[in-house]
């Protein structure tokens, strides 16, 4: 109900906006006088000049060439493009249950994922005539590359930091961060198969350089040819990936076993509340060591001060496992695995505590505090998310109209998200266009900074969210979903941007920008590749490459004239 609510609310707001535009009348015979007298126009009176130069979208939509405005349009049409993001998540996410993550999970989530950076990218180049789109493509130049600086620079950078652990024979602990903020003593480490999607990411960047060779070369003629040549070897990529994808989904695999997880992660915390002496946490919010302690003496049966998985199997009474395919067995050794950092298979009172506090942190609810209700909502969450992500061979049968009504609100969902998106595509790229002429920013530093924030806040949101899990199967998990995104970006969203490149005759002249976008990946595709764990100073080098991408591309535009 809530987003639906915010949607709305934000539609209503824009027509507002709108219907503040007046018609300016420039003959006084048609005003009706008062008695007093006519005296001229009031300033007042007038919205500016805004009516006399920009041109509203759809004929009722609000426009305006204050700076002001501008950023005000900006933000509301940002925020439905991150609605529409939302809904295509949540939409495409919805048809695994009933599909499976092999066609739905490989093809659709990640280019769905990218719908809406590629609606912004087609419809900057399509507006007007040619003087104006290539004017406007730099919009969509500004977010392409935006999108993928800011996820392997400020959204990787983040992830290490929430993430981190101690590097103990350069792999991080799972669970343990006793170092604070080592440069090398501290940070995350992933499997071999966050590897290769790092690989595939350095390897998608092919078609920029193709792209860029009469440029690197000074060849003046045959760059039509080479635009065809490059978007020819942009969509080969983009078909290999989603191949890819759907016959190897095992990103898709990661997160139903990290759905198992968090539903037994919550479970177990849901029986300790209802065995716990007192309250799981105290006034101030933090875990109450005393009664977490007080709770290992009770499962501990026999007091040898540690426990065993017949004592541990207590826990997970009452779970549910049913609901997710889970035998008792592997619920087990789950719980074991989380709480067992000695690994001597059985799990002492200082590793208890520690696992149950670090559990409690993760999912701490906002106060007023109710923990019980708190962590039913989590565990029904968890239950949702192992549904949304499982395989058809694990599919328990429903019934017919469970799975119709589940279809038909996915598909409706998709439908929103891709109409918001359509919509309102068109209207924000013209608000930065309008607020780049108000200010004189280049639109490409204002779509690089800005709407990628709009495009790509759910993607963040939840790679955060995985990587506090500081546990290595969430870490590579949230690198991966990081590494696919990029790849999307550059396959995906520089084929339309190519194909508008070559429909409509434009020049190709982002050589600066492209260079960064080499840069970024170059570098942190190379880091992917030769290496499985990531000290804290990675992060430092991550968040420093988004200003100096910025900066270069000022730099080699404003100064060099390369632009």
């Amino acid at each position: 109900m809530a987003p639906r609510i915010r949607l709305f609310s934000a539609f209503i707001l824009l027509m507002f906006c709108g219907v503040t535009y007046a018609r300016l009348l420039s003959n006084p015979s048609e005003l009706v006088s008062d008695g007093k007298g006519f005296h001229g126009f009031s300033s007042l009176l007038r919205l500016g000049e805004a009516e006399e130069t920009c041109e509203q979208s759809y004929g009722f939509l609000p426009c305006t060439t204050n700076a002001l405005g501008n950023l005000f349009l900006i933000i509301v049409y940002g925020y439905l493009m991150f609605l529409a993001a939302t809904y295509l998540s949540t939409g495409s996410e919805m048809l695994l249950q009933i599909l499976g993550p092999g066609i739905v999970g490989g093809l659709f989530l990640p280019m769905l994922g990218a719908l809406p950076d590629a609606m912004l990218i087609l419809v900057s180049g399509l507006s007007g005539s040619v003087e104006t789109a290539q004017s406007q493509v730099s919009v969509g130049m500004g977010l392409l590359a935006g999108s993928t600086v800011m996820l392997l620079t400020i959204i990787w950078g983040s992830c290490i930091l929430v993430g981190k652990c101690d590097i103990e024979n350069s792999i991080a602990i799972d669970s343990q961060d006793r170092k604070g903020f080592s440069f090398t003593g501290s940070g995350v480490s992933t499997d071999t198969r966050t590897s290769y999607a790092g690989i595939i990411m350095a390897v998608s960047v092919i078609p920029f350089v193709l792209v860029q060779l009469p440029q690197i070369l000074r060849i003046t003629s045959g760059k039509h040819l080479v635009v065809l040549i490059s978007l020819i070897v942009s969509a080969s990529l983009l078909i290999a990936y989603c191949l890819y994808q759907i016959f190897r989904p095992w990103v898709q695999r990661r997160r139903l076993d990290y759905a198992k997880l968090r539903h037994v992660i919550t479970g177990v915390l849901t029986n300790l509340k209802m065995r716990a002496m007192g309250r799981l946490y105290n006034d101030d919010g933090r875990p109450n060591i005393d009664i977490i302690e007080k709770l290992f003496n009770a499962i501990d049966e026999n007091g040898d001060g540690y426990l065993t998985d017949k004592e541990l199997r207590a826990l997970i009474v009452g779970l549910q496992l049913h609901e997710i395919n889970l035998q008792e067995d592997d619920a087990l050794q789950k719980v074991m695995k989380e709480f067992d950092t000695s690994e001597d298979s059985k799990i002492n009172k200082r590793e208890f505590v520690v696992g149950v506090t670090t559990w409690l942190t993760q999912d701490k609810p906002s106060p007023p505090i109710d923990t019980k209700r708190h962590f039913e909502y989590i565990h029904l969450q968890a239950k949702r998310d192992h549904d949304l992500l499982r395989d058809q061979s694990d599919e328990v049968v429903e019934g017919e109209e469970n799975n119709r009504w589940i279809s038909i609100k996915a598909v409706l969902l998709l439908l929103l998200g891709t109409a918001i998106a359509a919509a309102f595509a068109d209207p924000l790229v013209d608000a930065v266009d309008n607020f780049s002429t108000a200010t004189t920013i280049p639109t490409f530093f204002i779509s690089f900074i800005a709407l990628p924030l709009a495009t790509n806040s759910s993607e963040a949101v939840s790679a955060i969210i995985f990587a506090s899990r500081k546990k290595q199967i969430s870490a590579s998990l949230t690198f991966s979903e990081l590494y696919g995104a990029v790849t999307m970006n550059n396959v995906l969203c520089l084929s339309v941007f190519l194909s508008l490149v070559y429909v409509r005759g434009l020049d190709w002249d982002f050589s600066s920008e492209v260079l960064v976008i080499l840069i970024v990946c170059i570098i942190m595709g190379i880091f992917a590749s030769v290496r499985t764990t990531f000290p804290l100073w990675t992060s430092l080098l991550a968040f420093l490459l988004y200003p100096v991408s910025l900066v270069l591309v000022y730099v080699l535009d404003y100064v060099f004239g390369w632009s």
